[in-house]
C-alpha cells in the first residue's frame, strides 16, 4: 500500500457554488476508483465546512491554507488554529511562498503559526523554497536549510514528528517549468539529512517531504517515483477534478 500524500492547495480560487462542484466532482471519481494515497484538499476559509462535510465520506481530509500567530483576540480578518479545529479541519499549510512574499510572513511570525497549529491538534505542511536567483547562485541549500531550522528546529522531538515539510521551489511555482525528478530527489535527501542530524535517523526516515511546483498529471509519477519524495503539494492542477485524481491515482 501507498503511504504518500497528495495535498490539493486551491488558493484563491472557486465561487461557493463552483467550489462544491468541484467537491461532489471528486468524490465521484473517488468512488469508481480507489487510490492508495491519503488525499488532502484545501480550498479558501470560507469552503471550509463545505469540505468538512463531505470529508465524512472518507475519500479525503481537509487543510486550511494559513492560520493565525494568534490563539484569540482582537486581531480583526484573522483565522485561529482553535476555530479550524473546531470544525473539524486536520491540516494547514504553513510558510507558503506566497506568503512569504507578499505577506511578509518572516521566520518569527512562521514559528508562531507551526506553534499554535500543534497545540491546536493540527497537522502542518511546512513549505520550504528557494527562488530562482537563489538556484542560480548556488545558494539553494543553504536557504532551504535555514527555512528549515528557523522554522522547525525549536520543536522537540515528539513535536516535530508531527510535521508535514513541502519542498517547493519558489521558480517552478504556477510557471509550468518544474525541478526535475532528479532535483527534488536530491533537496528531500538533503532536507532528511539536516532532521537526521537534529532529531536522529528514525524521525529523518518517517517525516514525510512532499513536492510541490508545477506538478501535474503528465509529470507526477516520474516525481513521486523518486527516493525520499513522500507525495506533493499541488497548486492549479488542483482546481481541475480529473486531473487531481490522476494525480493521486499516480502517488
Amino acid at each position: 500500500m501507498s503511504n504518500k500524500i497528495v495535498a490539493g492547495n486551491w488558493k484563491m480560487n472557486k465561487g461557493f457554488t463552483e467550489a462544491e462542484e468541484l467537491i461532489e466532482e471528486l468524490i465521484s471519481l473517488f468512488e469508481k476508483e480507489e487510490v492508495e494515497s491519503e488525499v488532502i484538499i484545501c480550498p479558501p476559509f470560507p469552503y471550509l465546512e463545505i469540505a468538512t462535510d463531505y470529508a465524512q465520506d472518507g475519500f479525503f481530509k481537509v487543510g486550511a491554507q494559513n492560520i493565525s500567530p494568534f490563539p484569540c483576540g482582537a486581531y480583526t480578518g484573522e483565522v485561529s488554529a482553535g476555530m479550524l479545529r473546531s470544525m473539524e479541519v486536520d491540516y494547514c499549510i504553513i510558510g507558503h511562498s506566497e506568503r512569504r512574499k507578499y505577506f511578509n510572513e518572516d521566520d518569527k511570525m512562521l514559528t508562531a503559526k507551526v506553534n499554535q497549529a500543534l497545540e491546536n491538534k493540527l497537522i502542518p505542511i511546512f513549505c520550504v523554497g528557494e527562488a530562482l536567483p537563489e538556484r542560480e547562485a548556488g545558494k539553494h541549500f543553504e536557504v532551504v536549510r535555514r527555512m528549515v531550522r528557523h522554522g522547525l528546529f525549536h520543536l522537540d522531538t515528539s513535536e516535530f514528528a508531527k510535521v508535514i515539510i513541502a519542498y517547493e521551489p519558489v521558480w517552478a511555482i504556477g510557471t509550468g517549468v518544474n525541478a526535475t525528478p532528479q532535483q527534488a530527489a536530491e533537496m528531500h535527501a538533503y532536507i532528511r539529512t539536516l532532521i537526521a542530524e537534529r532529531y536522529g535517523d528514525d524521525i529523518a526516515a518517517q517525516t514525510k517531504i512532499l513536492y510541490g511546483g508545477s506538478l501535474n498529471a503528465k509529470n507526477a509519477a516520474d516525481i513521486f517515483s523518486q527516493p525520499g519524495v513522500d507525495g506533493g503539494l499541488v497548486g492549479g492542477a488542483s482546481l481541475v477534478a480529473e486531473e487531481f485524481f490522476e494525480i493521486c491515482k499516480k502517488a
